[in-house]
């Protein structure tokens, strides 16, 4: 891509039609030329079993955007179904043979409304199935018979998730069955297709399970409890006398559990496994469960007999993070995607009765040698508080560059979320960070990240949110301990809340950082919570706080890095998507203007066509042409 309009010299501009750039140079060919492999990187989702279980419909990027394609058996060639220019969100085949199509959802520019549509595969043709508009709206869950959906959506009025229910004979009709206001999802059918789990979020650690009648529109709730409880999926037992849920009541980690509606009582299943129960899926009969465990970044499948309540490791998977786990049709073979830090996503089934695995997907890596791609270690640094009278220990990974001679330079990477996890998963750009580059990564779970228990969950909420940037200083002593890292050569990178995280290090540890780099980060959390989306505004207060509180507006002023400004004097580059719902572009842009009036020069990229972070291969090209020369410029000379 190239520009060529250049304004001024203070605050050089380039703009082209999809990209802003300020202070960003010209990248040189020669850049280009080395890292077009690693960028030409592929990978592979499992979107839907085809109903006749003869394939799969997954999701991958051939050209700028993710589409659906088809694959009929395990290696079989991949056959693109959807042609936009907008990535699509994912796919779900129809049940019911009779309709021989799925659904599928799209947003347009990142801006996340997506918007739901039916693909008839008997003539090619696609339907706009929702409003169209500023609304975000579901994939369906399917009823068992497949003739009829719920899908969930915020047409109504912008900022409550509602529940609807449609049929099969008219998908645009479809009927309101709650409106309570907040945010709800739909777990499962019923199995005579009479009622449905639904969920109502409150925030990480809080949740409620309820029971819906279809028909009346009735609601009762279940497990009620004093307790915070967080629920984090649930299936019908076949008798649908119970439901299995994933809850951390009673429990430190969210754990497989029975409920019986007739006793209203709750007995856990997977209690023995200290480590998360991270997702699950039913197979049509009802007869087994399968479920992961996150043990400490890797993921582990179990299957469970909803009869006898016996779990069954599956062995024999290669280790990494497992996810989209979904049953064939016939119910004895498991569909799941795999992702290794030497290997990127890709689409595995397992046979249950002898746990022969098939590989139905192959992704590529640009033609590089993979295995010369760094695995992290896991490792652990002492923080600046305790636990029962021993320091609190912060896990993290840690991608150590091969044959570096010298101390090596520091990218520490933070997650967002808050409430998510650092994973060890693929990434072609970290592998080209560390083998090109010879820059170590450290990406540390920060206290109030997901994976460790509930307790470690909540230790950042409120008016405790700065404790996790102390955690970014105990980790700055950290490497400063480690004899083959150099401390004087640190960056800082992250985005979303990881972006706030990177602005608020920049102003405690600016001495200790060399430059950052912050994407579609949090400046200011009052005029964050603000201007945010109306449907994520509540989700984010019982995060963040309420900035509608007096006491609590002023302790989110005194936390936020755009008012702190003037303690960064370390290079910054800031990158935001025009679109974005989550964190509006208005934080990068006041941030950007606040470092300019100090004089600071900001390296700055405004992309047009993008949301909450970038998703066209072309602009992510750019913007890691643009990171490689901001940390040779600012890191490692």
């Amino acid at each position: 891509m190239l520009f060529s309009v250049t304004i001024g010299f203070a605050q050089d501009k380039k703009e082209s039609s999809s990209l802003v750039l300020e202070n960003v140079p010209d990248v040189p060919s020669s850049l280009v030329d080395r890292m077009t492999q690693y960028q030409n990187t592929r990978w592979a989702a499992l979107s839907s079993w085809i109903p006749n279980g003869k394939g799969i419909l997954m999701l991958t990027r051939f050209a700028e955007t993710a589409q659906l394609h088809q694959v009929d058996f395990p290696g079989g060639d991949r056959k693109q179904i959807t042609f936009f220019k907008e990535p699509v969100g994912g796919g779900t085949f129809c049940p019911d043979t009779t309709y021989r199509g799925f659904m599928f959802t799209r947003d347009a520019g990142g801006n996340e409304f997506s918007q739901l549509y039916w693909f008839d595969l008997k003539n090619g043709k696609y339907t706009l199935l929702s409003d169209g508009g500023r609304s975000q709206n579901s994939l369906p869950t399917w009823s068992n018979k497949g003739n009829k959906f719920t899908v969930v959506s915020t047409k109504r009025n912008g900022k409550d998730y509602d529940i609807y229910v449609a049929d099969m004979k008219n998908p645009k009709e479809a009927k309101i069955i709650l409106q309570q206001g907040g945010s709800w999802s739909v777990m499962d059918w019923s199995p005579d297709d009479k009622k449905i789990l639904v969920q109502n979020y409150i925030s990480a650690n809080k949740s409620f399970v309820h029971v819906l009648d279809v028909e009346t529109g009735a609601l009762e709730q279940i497990n009620s409890s004093n307790e915070s409880i967080a629920y984090a999926g649930g299936y019908w037992s076949a008798d649908g006398k119970g439901a299995f849920i994933i809850s951390d009541a009673n429990a430190e980690f969210q754990t497989l559990q029975y409920y019986d509606f007739a006793s209203k009582k709750l007995t856990p299943i997977t209690s023995s496994i200290h480590w998360d129960v991270s997702g699950m899926t039913i197979n049509k009969k009802r007869t087994t469960i399968a479920f992961t465990i996150n043990e400490n970044g890797v993921s582990k499948i179990y299957t469970l007999n909803t009869s006898t309540k016996d779990i069954h490791e599956l062995k024999g998977i290669p280790s990494g993070v497992i996810g989209g786990l979904k049953f064939h049709p016939n119910g004895k073979e498991l569909g799941f995607v795999l992702n290794t830090p030497a290997t990127p996503s890709d689409i595995f089934s397992i046979k249950l009765d002898n746990i022969a695995l098939s590989r139905w997907t192959a992704s590529e890596v640009g033609g590089l040698d993979n295995s010369t791609f760094v695995s992290p270690e896991q490792i652990s640094f002492e923080s600046f508080d305790n636990v029962n009278g021993k320091p609190r220990t912060i896990p993290a990974f840690y991608y150590k560059p091969k044959n570096v001679k010298g101390k090596i330079p520091v990218i520490i990477y933070i997650h967002g979320g808050p409430e998510a996890q650092a994973l060890p998963t693929f990434s072609s750009f970290n592998a080209y960070l560390t083998n090109e580059l010879g820059v170590a990564i450290i990406a540390p779970n920060v206290r109030g990240s997901s994976g460790y228990g509930k307790n470690y969950l909540l230790l950042d909420n409120g008016y405790k949110r700065e404790d996790s940037v102390k955690d970014i200083g105990a980790l700055l002593d950290w490497i400063a301990k480690q004899p083959e890292l150099d401390a004087s050569r640190v960056a800082v990178w992250g985005g979303s809340y990881g972006g706030y995280m990177v602005l608020a290090s920049m102003t405690h540890y600016n001495a200790r950082l060399k430059c950052a780099i912050d994407v579609v980060g949090i400046s200011n959390f009052v005029t964050f919570l603000q201007n945010t989306e109306d449907y994520r505004k509540d989700l984010r207060r019982v995060e963040y706080g309420d900035e509608r509180d007096p006491k609590m507006k002023e302790f989110l002023l005194q936390i936020s890095p755009a008012n702190h400004v003037d303690k960064i004097t370390k290079p910054l580059f800031i990158i935001q998507g025009l679109n974005d719902p989550r964190v509006p572009a208005s934080e990068s842009e006041q941030m950007k203007l606040k470092m300019q009036s100090k004089g600071q020069k900001v390296w700055y990229m405004l992309a047009k066509d993008e949301g909450h972070g970038f998703r066209k291969k072309a602009n992510v090209d750019h913007m890691q042409w643009a990171i490689v020369m901001f940390l040779q410029e600012h890191l490692l000379k």
